[in-house]
């Protein structure tokens, strides 16, 4: 009998030989004991192209069938989106209003209206800002706008871009400033007015020490009594801006509007009560020719101030503000009341005033 020939004289086919060849590797048991030549042949080209195994060609395999793995998985993120909102919504709603509410951009005109009225939320120490307009404000000098220098009555371009930066200084040296919202004295602020304008001057050696409406150092600078008051955190939230124009005698005249909002608590140790001071300051400083003017160099005039503060404290002046906690807060009805937020309304505190105590209608 020939190789390749079956005892009823046939013959297999290559095809049938491989089928027999790989049946035998998997223990099929109807396989040929003794290979034939050819079956050896074929099993040799088989060895010699092993591409040709089971997913090669003359073979078959039947699809598998696909797993819907990605409709499981986002069934169970839904699942535990839904267990998280029924557990805790309010976290939640934070997170979204955070997405929606974008860092606002710079302030370079006086606004048109109010911003609109948050949700209610309580501040947190690590929130201080949460709830109020304040939250997308920038930090510190960061949101105070400095407009491009162009040279005005007797100053060039680079003279009055000089003075629009220490004007800012000003501002971050009796307002911002750690130490001195701490209760010290502002001495980098005082250095950059004008040691020669009398009036100034004289409300300057008397505020600190016998602080009265007239000389009342919070009239030009922001202090908290450390003994009484602590800040929340590191920030300070300000929105402003600074304008210019010529003013008297050809000098440079700078207009500042700058709201400052400061998150404190008692200094009890312990206390997590917030209140947020709320000021907002408009200072119109005067660069004067010092062919005109006695001055110093550096240094600047100040023509006018005015102040809206609410939750700042009432009563005799201390030199210091004083926020009230719990049972202290203001409940007269009939207090004037502002929005501290509203920036498109001007400035109402003069220089002194002896205005009533204003109540903030939101804070």
């Amino acid at each position: 009998m020939g190789a390749g020939t079956e005892p009823d004289g046939s013959s297999r086919s290559d095809e049938e030989w491989e089928r027999f060849l790989r049946e035998s590797v998997a223990g099929a048991a109807d396989a040929p004991k003794e290979p034939s030549a050819r079956a050896r042949a074929v099993a040799k080209r088989l060895r010699a192209e092993p591409d040709r195994g089971p997913q090669g060609w003359r073979s078959y395999t039947p699809p598998q069938p696909k797993r819907r793995t990605g409709w499981y998985a986002a069934g169970l993120l839904a699942a535990l989106v839904l267990l998280v909102i029924a557990l805790a919504p309010g976290r939640i709603i934070d997170l979204f209003a955070g997405a929606d509410s974008p860092p606002l951009p710079a302030e370079t005109a006086r606004p048109t209206q109010a911003p609109p009225v948050e949700a209610a939320q309580r501040p947190t120490m690590d929130e201080p800002f949460r709830g109020s307009p304040a939250a997308n404000w920038a930090n510190g000098a960061a949101g105070i706008t400095v407009p491009k220098a162009d040279a005005v009555g007797w100053m060039s371009a680079a003279e009055v871009e000089r003075a629009l930066t220490r004007s800012r200084d000003f501002l971050v040296a009796s307002a911002l400033d750690r130490q001195v919202l701490r209760g010290q004295r502002p001495d980098k602020a005082i250095a950059l007015i004008n040691p020669h304008q009398k009036d100034v001057q004289n409300l300057l050696k008397t505020a600190f020490r016998t602080p009265s409406e007239k000389n009342d150092p919070l009239l030009l600078f922001s202090r908290f009594q450390p003994s009484r008051t602590h800040l929340v955190g590191d920030i300070v939230k300000t929105r402003g801006r600074l304008t210019y124009r010529e003013g008297k005698r050809g000098a440079f005249q700078v207009t500042a509007d700058v709201t400052f909002v400061y998150p404190v608590t008692r200094a009890d140790e312990g206390s997590d009560e917030i209140v947020r001071t709320i000021v907002r300051r408009e200072l119109v400083l005067s660069w004067d020719d010092p062919d005109k003017v006695i001055t110093e160099p550096g240094t600047f005039s100040i023509v006018s101030y005015k102040y809206d503060m609410t939750n700042g404290g009432c009563g005799t002046p201390t030199g210091y503000f004083t926020p009230p906690f719990g049972t202290d807060r203001q409940t007269d009805e009939t207090a004037t009341q502002i929005d501290p937020y509203d920036r498109s309304a001007p400035v109402g505190r003069g220089e002194p005033s002896g205005d009533e105590c204003k109540r903030a209608t939101r804070s």
